[in-house]
């Protein structure tokens, strides 16, 4: 991997949280891949910073998929994780995403709401119109930013949180994620990412109580930086 403490993007930083601008193709949580998770990395840039001796506390408050870029935020305090969990569980953390898709979406703007089944076989999601056995509801919420030549870049709110929801919604109106082969894109990106970015995250500080909006710089790559 191509991550060290080194060249992590923090975003934000105080005693209580850490958020970080994850590049494509980093893992968040340790996997059986047995790759150096973002986790670890930023515990490793902790413990240097402020010459921690011992372990230090790393809280995983939520997670990105591994070839999303973007906000990720942790905890450095067990009472921050607790409060973070709960902010997430009751939806008060507003995250909203960016992703640069395959043609252009009919509507300038739409509220989608499909029935996603997750298969942890293939580790992916499917949408479907109707309710079916074990499927959760996802909704989200798109906006046209952007129209570029062969694709168009949407914002994305999600009022649900499921496994691979951006990427299966997306999927299920035809218009994949750019470089998403696992949701039918054409071809991959050389980074092994796809074009879907977490953009902004907007909250309540889990301890101070004051608003924090937070932006993630755009990936170094030619289509992001075209926008």
């Amino acid at each position: 991997m191509h991550s060290n403490s080194k060249n992590l993007l923090v975003v934000y930083e105080d005693n209580h949280i850490i958020v970080v601008n994850k590049r494509a193709g980093d893992i968040v949580q340790g996997d059986k891949t047995g790759d150096l998770p973002l986790s670890e990395v930023v515990k490793i840039y902790l413990k240097k910073k402020y010459n921690k001796p011992g372990a230090v506390f790393l809280g995983v408050a939520h997670r990105l998929d591994r070839p999303t870029s973007g906000l990720v935020l942790f905890a450095k305090t067990s009472k921050a994780l607790q409060r973070l969990n709960r902010m997430l569980q009751e939806r008060t953390i507003e995250k909203t995403y960016w992703a640069i898709v395959q043609g252009t979406p009919s509507k300038a703007k739409d509220r989608l709401v499909h029935w996603l089944k997750r298969n942890p076989k293939q580790n992916k999601s499917y949408a479907f119109a109707k309710e079916i056995a074990q499927s959760k509801k996802a909704i989200l919420h798109y906006t046209i930013i952007k129209k570029l030549e062969k694709y168009t870049l949407l914002e994305i709110l999600l009022e649900t949180g499921r496994h691979h929801q951006i990427r299966s919604q997306l999927q299920a109106i035809g218009h994949v994620i750019k470089g998403d082969l696992k949701y039918g894109a054409k071809r991959s990106n050389k980074d092994g990412g796809i074009h879907l970015h977490a953009r902004k995250l907007s909250f309540i500080h889990p301890v101070k109580k004051e608003p924090l909006l937070l932006t993630a710089p755009l990936p170094q790559e030619t289509l992001w930086q075209q926008i």
